[in-house]
């Protein structure tokens, strides 16, 4: 243990280091959340909405992965961190080696295990007859090579949490700008179609990669790969607490695969390629988010670590604020600009640009309360209330969402479908207020009882 060793955190005052990750962390998300609109857009014009619909389809997969991802990169990244803050550098060091270590052994076993029975992996997620060779493009490369993007995502995390948001932030807008170029070779020059994006992702995935190991040439790296033990008590650790980032990942599956699924039924493929825009405008939205509270993480870790609960506090704030001013100009502009916003994908169908506009104009109800729920559950992850974490997860994205989705449109139709993840929304944050008001009476009563 090196105690005399001092973290830039302890220099710093809490907005100072706020906004000092906040900006790299949003706008590297941003690059990120534009790159995926510009996928769609190229997609879109050039192969049109049956093939967009199919790499919708076939979006799950690739959650699937940042997902396996999140729960190891987070749940070390966070104990990271936490050992850092207790001057720990041995410990934090192991865990760092050991999230790396798993994280490559499990992504490479789920995707080469699920190749095996690709196609009906593919109709399992709701592809049809028109949807399935696009989607299965997308798939296969994917389950072979995805495990490249699950590295390169983790290292992201562990990065920034080393005290470096702007080399994460630069591999960020690396993997961004080499995907929009590979995409478009890719689509109009060598006319490759869907399996020339998934390509362009995976090697641009690889070109970041490479970005943030410049990392472990700085002077002030504390990331060092070493030999460790499998320690039983720190793996489950890191599961606990890495798996609200898992659980907020596969929900994205659960909201794709439930839309799909609830849309193609009501409304055809018009439906699911409508929702396939949708999500693509969404994105930007859930990445600018996850810049937010990924900001708000390495920060709160740390101080929690350390003790200095004051400044715990005091970020959390700090980052609810800044969600809740998000939301409300999200849902402003998204209501002014709809339209415009879906016109750019593509020249659609009535039908399908109808219901996309229609379905973003309702939807978009959420983000009044989705960065709060972001940040919360961040927040209960980053000082070990798994439990808590779990629950806000789970709920938003699963529990009450799907509940919602499988309810209401037997009584309002495609309105219903639209109306289920802001109403879900809503309720978490309604628990989350309830959850603060049972502690603060415990808290009084407990008080009371000492006196």
């Amino acid at each position: 243990m090196n105690t005399n060793w001092t973290h830039p955190l302890e220099r710093q005052s809490v907005g100072k280091a706020f906004v000092s990750y906040l900006v790299p962390s949003i706008l590297g998300m941003l690059v990120i959340a534009f790159n995926f609109i510009i996928d769609g857009i190229m997609v879109g014009h050039k192969l049109g909405s049956t093939a967009l619909a199919g790499i919708g389809i076939a979006s799950p997969v690739y959650t699937l992965f940042v997902a396996m991802s999140l729960w190891i990169g987070m749940g070390g990244a966070t104990l990271y961190s936490t050992y850092m803050g207790k001057k720990d550098l041995t410990t934090a060091r192991q865990l760092f080696t050991k999230s790396i270590t798993i994280i490559l052994l499990i992504t490479m076993v789920i995707g080469y295990t699920a190749y095996s029975f690709r196609d009906k992996l593919v109709f399992t997620l709701g592809a049809n007859t028109e949807t399935f060779p696009f989607a299965a493009d997308y798939m296969n490369i994917m389950l072979l090579f995805g495990f490249v993007f699950t590295i390169e995502n983790a290292l992201t995390i562990f990065v920034r949490n080393d005290g470096n948001p702007n080399t994460s932030m630069y591999a960020q807008i690396t993997f961004a700008v080499a995907n929009i170029v590979l995409n478009y070779i890719t689509l109009y020059v060598l006319e490759w179609g869907v399996r020339g994006v998934a390509m362009g992702t995976i090697v641009s995935a690889s070109l970041a990669l490479l970005v943030l190991l410049t990392h472990f040439f700085r002077k002030n790296n504390n990331l060092k790969f070493t030999r460790f033990k499998w320690n039983t008590k720190l793996l489950a650790s890191i599961a606990l607490i890495g798996f609200p980032s898992f659980l907020a990942e596969l929900g994205m599956s659960v909201f794709s695969i439930s839309h799909n699924i609830s849309l193609d039924r009501i409304a055809g493929t018009d439906g699911v390629a409508s929702f396939t825009v949708l999500n693509y405008i969404h994105g930007v939205v859930l990445l600018a988010f996850l810049g937010l509270a990924s900001a708000a993480q390495p920060l709160v870790s740390y101080y929690h670590g350390a003790k200095q609960m004051d400044r715990e506090k005091q970020t959390i704030r700090l980052a609810s604020r800044t969600a809740l001013a998000c939301g409300v100009l999200l849902l402003l502009v998204v209501q002014l600009g709809a339209p415009y916003f879906v016109q750019i994908f593509g020249n659609f169908s009535a039908s399908v640009t109808d219901n996309a506009v229609y379905g973003l104009r309702i939807f978009t109800f959420a983000y009044l309360f989705m960065g709060i729920n972001f940040v919360m559950s961040t927040y209960f992850q980053s000082v070990g209330n798994a439990k808590m974490a779990i629950w806000i997860t789970a709920a938003r994205e699963m529990i009450i969402m799907v509940a919602l989705i499988a309810i209401l449109p037997s009584f309002l139709g495609v309105t219903g479908v639209w109306l289920a993840v802001p109403l879900s929304e809503l309720a978490v944050l309604v628990t989350i207020g309830m959850y603060y008001k049972k502690r603060a009476v415990s808290e009084r009563i407990n008080s009371l009882t000492i006196e």
